[in-house]
């Protein structure tokens, strides 16, 4: 045990466990090993990106204390920008489909995050669309975080994740393989490992 201390919770977020899996493994000749993202403060992978998206802003000047950050989620990544605005002391509204579960919605709002829901009929197409119209009528007053095209999606996993998991496993590493959403943890992980060694092997997994 260390006596070392975090400054805050976001601290905590990244350098999850990698852990070897027994019971789904039917060939002993195979290791297969999960990388548990659910160690993460906010319970997923997407606190790597809600963090590193928001510091990247910061950084480029795009995010000041005087905007509302601005997304449209199903949900991981709403909780993972609502933790990060928490702790950094930004407003937040999410827009979210009113068909995500009420689970969801209760977290958000104990963050502090502020949500509008579009019509369950418009699934998350339609809450996108709703973000987008609403940061081209009022650009000085929102910054859209935008997962599925911010480029610092997949570039927490390039710098993060992938990282992580090539000093985890000693560079010892056949196949690497994600679930598909925005595809930014999937394309960090490609782009960074391929780098590393041509001879990885890259598999999406689409829910």
């Amino acid at each position: 045990m260390t006596n070392s201390k975090s400054k805050t919770i976001l601290d905590l977020i990244g350098n999850t466990p990698l852990v070897p899996i027994h019971k789904l493994n039917p060939n002993p000749r195979v290791e297969i090993l999960a990388k548990l993202e659910c160690f993460n403060p906010g319970g997923s992978v997407k606190d790597r990106p809600a963090l590193y998206m928001i510091e990247e802003a910061e950084k480029k000047g795009e995010l000041t204390k005087d905007k509302i950050i601005l997304e449209a989620t199903s949900g991981n990544t709403g909780i993972g920008l609502a933790l990060v605005a928490a702790v950094k002391g930004y407003r937040i509204l999410l827009v979210m489909s009113e068909s995500v579960s009420e689970e969801r919605v209760k977290i958000l709002r104990a963050m502090g995050a502020e949500i509008k829901f579009t019509p369950a009929r418009l699934s998350t197409d339609g809450a996108i669309e709703f973000v987008y119209n609403l940061v081209r009528e009022r650009p000085e007053k929102y910054w859209l975080a935008d997962q599925f095209n911010n480029e610092a999606n997949w570039k927490a996993h390039y710098y993060g994740t992938a990282m992580e998991i090539w000093k985890q496993t000693g560079g010892q590493l056949d196949v690497a393989m994600a679930a598909m959403g925005t595809t930014g943890t999937l394309m960090g992980l490609a782009r960074r490992l391929r780098e590393l060694d041509k001879r990885v092997k890259i598999a999406g997994v689409e829910p």
